[in-house]
């Protein structure tokens, strides 16, 4: 990778909960500390008016996805929406990957049916980052694009979220945890028990580094570097994490706002709340990847605040230059005997011999 390489992202401006209101100033905070990076702003022409940068492409869309629309209007019939413009200008070579904030279940939609999935892949997943008390993230996915999953899925998210911790975060072989009610192998439903098996298969032929079962604190501990669960339980953390960083600003507030005892005492351990406050702030972590599509689409949280926006386009920008698409393929393409294996229902060590045959 030259280092005066341009790499270009695509925003979906009008996407989220503030639209314009937040994604223009991110993306102008985002371009001043990134010089080899330009955007492609996608949006109605009166919001993107007034917006000017050197590095900045104003792309016309005529319609906006609602953050309530429905699947069949939001792929159907706003073909001109800013969502879909976004990830056609990936599709099309303009940029390579694109950031919004809008409805998940439309943007993933629309990456699918725009973008199609890689080959070996049946189901793309969404990765995102969860605060741990080693002070970096743990990746989880699926974070809610399939509630019901096999294990033959659930052995593909953690093929693709290795690629995505590697290029990411920099480690050659990081951990995988299958998350369960418990450490034990004889624990979790028959779906969890098949996937782990599955998992151990990839790990001895060499695809993963599969650590075992982790339980639900494991995340926020940091014992593995990814967890992998179906997209139901991975919202439910999701949130709950969120709720989490929420309580902890709540209480700072109302601690200073009571009597000048508890006031006090406020400012002495003010220094450790905020550090845990910061910790846990889940703004550090936006940037959620959409995992198996033949292109890079990051998704935002939806009521992102500049600072947690400008963080979606930083991840997305670090993907793209490290080419993190072609790396996943790389990686799928490696374990491809044993996804196959997997797919056609063949039992785990008929797996692992497919995969030391290759």
């Amino acid at each position: 990778m030259s280092s005066s390489e341009i790499f270009t992202l695509s925003v979906d401006c009008m996407g989220g909960d503030h639209g314009p209101r937040v994604t223009l100033p991110a993306c102008r905070r985002f371009l001043d500390k990134n010089p080899q990076a330009r955007l492609c702003l996608v949006g109605l022409p009166e919001a993107l008016a007034g917006f000017k940068h050197d590095r900045a492409q104003m792309v016309v869309a005529s319609e906006v996805v609602g953050m309530d629309d429905p699947l069949e209007v939001a792929l159907r019939r706003k073909k001109d929406s800013s969502m879909r413009v976004a990830i056609e200008q990936v599709k099309n070579g303009t940029a390579q990957a694109a950031v919004s904030a809008g409805n998940t279940g439309a943007l993933m939609a629309i990456a699918r049916y725009v973008l199609k999935t890689m080959d070996g892949i049946d189901r793309p997943a969404i990765a995102g980052q969860m605060p741990n008390f080693k002070g970096g993230g743990t990746t989880m996915l699926d974070l809610g694009a399939n509630v019901d999953c096999t294990p033959q899925h659930l052995l593909q998210f953690a093929v693709m979220g290795s690629a995505l911790v590697s290029v990411l975060q920099g480690g050659p072989s990081p951990t995988v945890g299958l998350l369960n009610i418990g450490e034990e192998a004889i624990k979790g439903s028959e779906v969890i028990k098949k996937t782990a098996e599955l998992l151990r298969s990839a790990g001895e032929a060499g695809d993963l580094n599969y650590y075992g079962n982790v339980e639900g604190n494991d995340i926020f501990k940091g014992t593995v570097d990814i967890v992998v669960c179906d997209g139901f339980v991975g919202n439910v953390a999701l949130k709950a994490s969120e709720g989490l960083a929420t309580m902890v600003s709540s209480f700072i507030r109302a601690e200073f706002s009571r009597s000048i005892f508890t006031k006090m005492a406020a400012i002495i351990a003010y220094p450790v709340l905020t550090s845990f406050k910061n910790r846990v702030d889940h703004r550090r972590y936006n940037g959620a990847a959409l995992l198996g599509l033949r292109g890079l689409v990051f998704k935002s949280h939806g009521s992102a605040d500049e600072v947690a926006f400008e963080q979606a386009l930083n991840r997305a920008y670090d993907a793209a230059r490290h080419q993190l698409l072609s790396r996943v393929q790389a990686r799928i393409a490696h374990a491809a005997p044993l996804l196959a294996a997997a797919a056609s229902g063949s039992a785990p060590e008929q797996v692992l011999n497919a995969a030391a045959n290759e």
